[in-house]
């Protein structure tokens, strides 16, 4: 576990948002990205994410999971027309990356994966994609 403030951490989140590719930000204009201290206890179960049966944005420790990443909205391939009226969301949970890290390197790395893996669902990848790109 490591510790550093919430400015520091949205700092890491920011940068790791550069290296998304300029095509990719174009898409993301209607997309709110933010930072989270926990998941509501409501998303996430003992060993369980409940929105996703494939574990989207977890990482497995025993049988437990940790959620890091939440998509949330309708994945670009799936709109039906039109704009949306409230922008999708990406949250990214602060205190478990915090937790599964040993050092700012991890956390900076753990930050880009799954900051990269929610973009991922948002653009319409599923977890196979995903792990198949690193993002997993």
């Amino acid at each position: 576990m490591i510790r550093i403030s919430r400015r520091e951490f949205i700092r890491l989140v920011r940068q790791a948002y550069t290296d998304v590719p300029p095509r990719v930000k174009k898409a993301l204009a209607n997309v709110d990205i933010s930072v989270e201290e926990w998941p509501d206890p409501e998303v996430v179960g003992p060993g369980v994410f409940a929105g996703d049966p494939n574990g989207a944005g977890l990482e497995v420790v025993g049988e437990d999971a940790i959620l890091f990443g939440l998509y949330i909205g309708v994945p670009l391939p799936e709109r039906q027309g039109g704009e949306p009226e409230l922008p999708d969301r990406i949250v990214i949970y602060r205190q478990p990356i915090l937790q599964s890290c040993k050092n700012l390197a991890d956390a900076r790395r753990e930050i880009k994966i799954t900051l990269l893996h929610e973009v991922g669902h948002y653009l319409g990848m599923n977890e196979e994609d995903l792990h198949r790109l690193g993002y997993g």
